[in-house]
């Protein structure tokens, strides 16, 4: 009996030394997770690693703007800058009358079924003129005191007369003070002050792939409307005709898929900053949304030359060239791979070399393969007429040639194109 009260007496002691145990096991859990409550603590956080203050210097987190935002700002500044040219010229005037169509006279003998066609000729002498409006194109103001910028093709025409429509609806009669001799640009002037005008930026340093938007008089009808797009090429070399049938080969141009339709013709193509980087001049009709400017540096040197000396002044060397190609160097097994190749047009009278020409002077040939002018290559992104373009009349250039397997130097001087 005894011992079996010990045995009892130990199975309770170790009952109730488990039960302590246990309690006071799950008395410290609580106050664990219970502890702001029981130490009047704030939760705890986890713990973050560290951060140099340095790296973070280093690498701050990239600021987004809304390329939306940007192109709506930019839009607002370019606007008010942007013209349309309305091209109007006398024309004798003709008489409309409508006459009965052959083949209605042969086949209906019907009097009430008639097919009439409009046909047309001059009044009576002496003649009448009237002014119509013949063509139109896109402009924009680069000095507040309207000066304006266009295409030469726009404003070819020396007999018809010119019309700026402005931004805000005012019509002002411009006139032509230069045509550029080589280059398709031409330069208005309208009376008045206080024009909103455009900057211009470095054509130089525009990249691939940038964000740009074309301003301009869509298809003579549509004013001041905008696109966007990329520059999707630079440095083109292209033969752009005309209506006429004229063409004009476009050096250093800058490609684009921002839409250039008719009429855009001599409208800005902009960055996000609204400043110019080119003049609209042609589109691709094979191809899908590739149009050309004439980059922003050499019309700011028209815009100069014009506003200080009243003419643009353009240095000429005398030759007639293609750049040399892959296909070129395969087939007559050439030993350089770049250059201009002086060659004939493919009219007669286009000779190779003109006569009395600075490059006729210092004894250029055709077949001569023109290297380099003063150290700098001629290739695909520096072509032989924009590199003369960056001098003046009067300059000596050294001229690095290649011709019947040797390389010579030769030095001529630059003359004014007349």
């Amino acid at each position: 009996m005894q011992e079996q009260l010990k045995k009892y007496a130990v199975v309770s002691a170790a009952a109730s030394l488990f039960g302590v145990l246990a309690g006071a096991g799950l008395l410290f859990l609580v106050m664990v997770y219970y502890q702001p409550w029981f130490f009047n603590l704030e939760p705890s956080l986890p713990v973050q690693p560290a951060v140099n203050e340095k790296e973070i210097e280093k690498s701050p987190e990239p600021v987004y703007e809304f390329e939306e935002d940007r192109v709506v700002s930019a839009v607002e500044k370019v606007q008010p800058a942007v013209v349309s040219i309305m091209v109007t010229k006398d024309l004798p005037k003709y008489e409309r009358y409508y006459q009965l169509d052959p083949f209605f006279e042969d086949f209906f003998s019907d009097p009430f079924f008639q097919g009439l066609v409009p046909g047309g000729r001059r009044s009576n002498e002496p003649i009448e003129m009237e002014n119509r409006h013949i063509g139109g194109g896109s402009g924009f103001f680069v000095t507040e005191d309207g000066l304006i910028v266009t295409n030469k093709h726009v404003v070819l025409d020396e007999e018809a007369e010119y019309t700026v429509v402005t931004y805000a609806g005012d019509k002002y009669q411009a006139r032509v003070l230069v045509r550029d001799p080589i280059f398709d640009l031409a330069y208005l002037k309208v009376e008045g002050q206080g024009f909103s005008y455009l900057e211009f930026a470095d054509s130089d340093q525009i990249k691939l792939g940038q964000t740009v938007l074309a301003v301009g008089n869509a298809l003579d009808e549509f004013r001041n409307t905008v696109t966007m797009g990329i520059v999707s090429g630079l440095n083109r070399r292209l033969t752009a005709g005309s209506s006429n049938g004229s063409a004009e080969v476009i050096e250093s141009a800058i490609q684009t898929d921002a839409a250039i339709n008719p009429g855009n013709s001599g409208g800005p193509l902009v960055d996000l900053n609204g400043r110019v980087i080119g003049v609209n001049t042609a589109v691709s009709l094979q191809g899908q949304l590739i149009g050309f400017a004439l980059p922003s540096n050499l019309v700011k040197r028209g815009v100069e030359q014009v506003r200080d000396n009243g003419k643009i002044v353009r240095p000429y060397l005398g030759v007639r060239y293609q750049l040399v190609t892959k296909d070129m160097i395969q087939k007559n097994n050439l030993k350089v791979d770049y250059g201009a190749l002086i060659l004939r047009g493919l009219d007669i009278n286009e000779l190779a070399v003109m006569p009395g020409s600075p490059a006729d002077k210092a004894g250029l040939r055709e077949n001569d393969i023109i290297l380099e002018i003063n150290g700098r290559k001629i290739d695909e992104e520096h072509s032989l007429a924009g590199l003369i373009a960056g001098f003046v009349p009067g300059d000596e250039v050294e001229l690095k040639i290649y011709r019947a397997g040797e390389e010579l130097s030769v030095k001529a001087v630059l003359e004014e194109l007349k």
